[in-house]
């Protein structure tokens, strides 16, 4: 009976002392950020080659990390259409040319333009040039990816920065389409020591929306920088301390393009769907102040109750959300083929989203500690 209670205190004490020795390794998880918002990775798009060096630097961390492989060089390929803008992007406004993605953005399915035209207002906020080109004024400038070419040009320009009516414009555009753009998912795992056919995945997406033109391109830190970040922290922690369960790592590719990564990995799944037995998506993770939210916590709701029983012992994150089904990032397709999955997400701080001022040095990384240990502790209770 001593012997028993000594196990049941010595055991959750190194426990305890194991998560916490890596939760505080944010350096790791800060310089990660700042590597993947760099200008070599050039949002981690479609020019540049800025995906496929991120892929390679993600696959370098994973052997560093010693994380075992499932395909070779722990990539899984597939292609897609998208529509990029390389070269030229230039828009002026009454003779005055604007800053790309400060000043304006074009939408992402328009082709390549070169014209001069005075513009006609049609009311206080779109302005027509001509049948196929137009200016919108936004309070708020936010960005996309297209898989297709429309023959409509659209240019957004921040109202905020261009106090004049515009009456003018210039515009000479370079788009390229590329049928089939070729990306990667990087996927990796740690053998569990018991029960290896079971599995607890941990995902998230790495590409953002690239560049738009030859100088500006998207940082992404918050999105999703912040949530690659964790799950390399994660696999670190994982592969010093293997579990009864194996625990897999995907970093997704186009997400941003339509969740297109996470659907290729279901419809070709280098791990079995049924042995999967939990997945968590890590999205939009980099503050915290306000909390967090899960989806499908209402379509888990056990699983759900675990999270929030783990989250009140411990005092770790000051509110958890729920929110029900929502096809708004790579969870989505595992669990419509019937993988239990949560997709976390924390609220707070800077408000940068799909622009160029989601950067580094304004990511607070406010929950990361708590995140971190709350994850663990969820995927132990549920290996029990």
């Amino acid at each position: 009976m001593q012997i028993l209670s000594f196990k049941k205190i010595l055991l959750p004490l190194l426990l305890f002392i194991s998560i916490n020795s890596f939760a505080q390794d944010s350096t790791y998880t800060r310089n990660i950020v700042k590597t993947l918002t760099s200008k070599t990775f050039w949002g981690r798009g479609y020019t540049k080659d800025g995906m496929a060096k991120a892929a390679d630097f993600l696959s370098s961390e994973y052997k560093k990390i010693g994380l075992s492989s499932l395909s070779e060089n722990y990539k899984q390929d597939f292609t897609f259409a998208v529509n990029t803008f390389p070269g030229k992007m230039l828009v002026e406004i009454n003779g005055k040319k604007l800053t790309p993605g400060k000043d304006f953005i074009i939408n992402n399915e328009s082709p390549s333009i070169n014209k001069k035209t005075n513009l006609q207002r049609i009311d206080s906020t779109k302005f027509q040039a001509l049948p196929n080109l137009e200016v919108l004024l936004k309070d708020k400038l936010t960005w996309s990816v297209a898989s297709e070419i429309s023959t409509q040009t659209s240019i957004q320009i921040n109202k905020n920065n261009f106090k004049e009516t515009p009456k003018t414009i210039r515009i000479d555009i370079e788009n390229k389409f590329i049928s089939d753009f070729k990306a990667s998912n990087v996927v990796g795992i740690v053998k569990g020591t018991k029960y290896p056919d079971s599995v607890l995945m941990i995902t998230a997406h790495y590409d953002h929306l690239g560049g738009m033109g030859a100088k500006t391109y998207f940082p992404g830190a918050n999105d999703n920088a912040a949530g690659v970040a964790t799950l390399l922290s994660l696999a670190k922690y994982y592969t010093a301390n293997p579990q009864p369960y194996s625990v897999a790592f995907v970093c997704f590719a186009a997400e941003e393009a339509g969740l297109l990564g996470s659907k290729h990995f279901v419809e070709n799944p280098l791990i079995p769907l049924k042995n999967i037995k939990f997945l968590i998506n890590l999205d939009l993770v980099g503050t915290g102040e306000n909390g967090m939210t899960v989806v499908n916590a209402s379509v888990y709701p056990k699983a759900f109750t675990l999270l929030n029983e783990i989250n009140n012992e411990q005092k770790l994150i000051s509110k958890i959300n729920s929110r029900g089904k929502a096809a708004n990032s790579d969870h989505y397709f595992f669990t419509e083929s019937g993988v239990p999955a949560f997709f976390f997400y924390t609220q707070g701080g800077p408000s940068a989203y799909h622009d160029i001022f989601d950067v580094e040095k304004n990511l607070p990384l406010t929950e990361y500690n708590d995140l971190f240990k709350l994850i663990i502790n969820f995927n132990r209770r549920l290996m029990e």
